[in-house]
């Protein structure tokens, strides 16, 4: 390709996540293998982000390629309505070994936005069914980000998503204070007493409560006590709501459990995964719940879950998801995701000594550096390829979630980057 063709149709006319056109610079991706991204120039980068968290294994594992490629050859794609094949049977059935017990019902769709729209309708449908159709409103917590769907973002924080752009479509919600009792502190029951105070005030007509468990991903990167998670999961059974834990970002490992709810010894009743679910080849989520919801549900006036995406279950993307499971298994994830932990831990507290920084935090194979004032995206995004790392912060975060194979030295790079370029503001 002539790059500089096409690096000029790119910015007149792709659009690119939250960007405006014509589009900022971006850097284009010839290559990669493990860790790194070979650019069209020939540079290569250490990739911290896992784009978006997905790629725990690192691009281009064998075994990953090797499962894809077998199933090209076999079958590529067929419509799961009335329909249904290997793959999806085997996904689900190392799914449910997984999952907390007691969530035994899946429905596979697309992305992970869908799977937040499929757990709502669930979590409607459910109490539709029982005829408590004014039960039709949700429960969330600011600071919380679940997708950009419009069920999905009427569920986002509603100062920093996006409701004040499409204020006259989206449902209001009913959203307590983020949890301030930070993760690994002294548990001080007060936190949860806004929560307790609405879910008191409004149990009538709230269906379920939805949050991510211990990690807000998107709306901050911000990491709570265990604590708070139990006790919303009490208050929950004890004014009959449901509690939906959305590990889209959590899930596989990526807090040091294998979901995020383990370190609060709790179960939600729908559970959302994706991101790397699929190991980061091709998009693929799941919304599982439990045999309960799920009888009352199809129970209901309409007989069945509403909800079917045309490329539900894929063949493709279950295969590959359900080999990158095996991976993840067979492999020593959480002394990697330690040792992870612990090579962030060393590298980014020189940060902490900087003017511009506000916090150092780290949490599994999770690193935030958050500022003071917010990052100039096109500014600093060059400075760090030049330092020969991809990130992409956001908002006053730079931060980094790399794959569970970055060895020590790439680690070390990243924060160095991290720190040179916070040293240059």
């Amino acid at each position: 390709m002539n790059w500089d063709e096409g690096l000029a149709f790119d910015r007149a006319h792709l659009w690119h996540p939250y960007s405006a056109l014509p589009g900022q610079p971006v850097w284009p991706v010839v290559e990669a293998r493990g860790t790194r991204l070979k650019l069209a120039d020939g540079r290569e980068l250490i990739d911290g982000m896992a784009s978006w968290w997905c790629a725990v294994h690192g691009y281009r594992h064998p075994r990953l390629n090797a499962a894809l490629n077998t199933q090209l050859e076999r079958l590529a794609h067929v419509m799961f309505g009335g329909l249904t094949h290997e793959p999806a049977i085997a996904l689900g059935q190392r799914l449910l070994k997984l999952v907390p017990a007691g969530l035994e019902k899946i429905f596979f769709c697309d992305s992970g936005s869908v799977a937040v729209e499929v757990a709502l309708k669930l979590a409607l449908q459910y109490f539709q069914a029982q005829g408590q159709a004014a039960k039709r409103k949700f429960l969330a917590l600011r600071g919380g980000y679940h997708g950009d769907t419009f069920g999905a973002m009427a569920v986002c924080d509603p100062v920093t998503g996006m409701h004040r752009l499409f204020a006259g479509f989206l449902p209001k919600q009913f959203f307590a204070p983020r949890p301030s009792c930070r993760f690994g502190d002294p548990w001080d029951p007060k936190d949860a007493q806004p929560l307790a105070a609405i879910i008191e005030r409004h149990h009538r007509e709230i269906a379920a409560l939805i949050l991510e468990p211990i990690v807000q991903g998107a709306g901050g990167m911000w990491f709570y006590h265990p604590d708070y998670l139990r006790t919303a999961r009490r208050l929950c059974d004890e004014f009959k709501i449901l509690l939906i834990a959305d590990e889209i970002a959590t899930g596989f490992g990526r807090t040091g459990r294998l979901f995020a709810c383990e370190h609060a010894g709790i179960r939600p009743d729908i559970l959302c995964l994706g991101k790397a679910l699929t190991g980061g080849y091709l998009s693929l989520a799941a919304t599982l719940t439990t045999a309960e919801v799920a009888a009352t549900v199809c129970a209901g006036e309409a007989k069945c879950l509403m909800h079917g995406p045309t490329f539900m279950a894929n063949p493709l993307a279950c295969q590959v998801a359900a080999e990158s499971l095996d991976l993840l298994l067979e492999s020593d994830w959480q002394a990697n995701v330690t040792r992870i932990e612990a090579g962030l831990r060393q590298g980014l507290a020189p940060c902490q000594t900087l003017p511009a920084v506000a916090e150092v935090r780290v949490l599994g194979a999770i690193g935030v550096v958050e500022l003071k004032a917010p990052v100039d995206l096109a500014a600093i995004t060059p400075k760090l390829v030049e330092r020969g790392v991809w990130l992409r912060p956001f908002g006053k975060l730079i931060y980094t979630m790399p794959a569970y194979c970055i060895a020590e030295d790439e680690i070390g790079a990243l924060c160095q980057a991290i720190y040179e370029v916070i040293s240059d503001l």
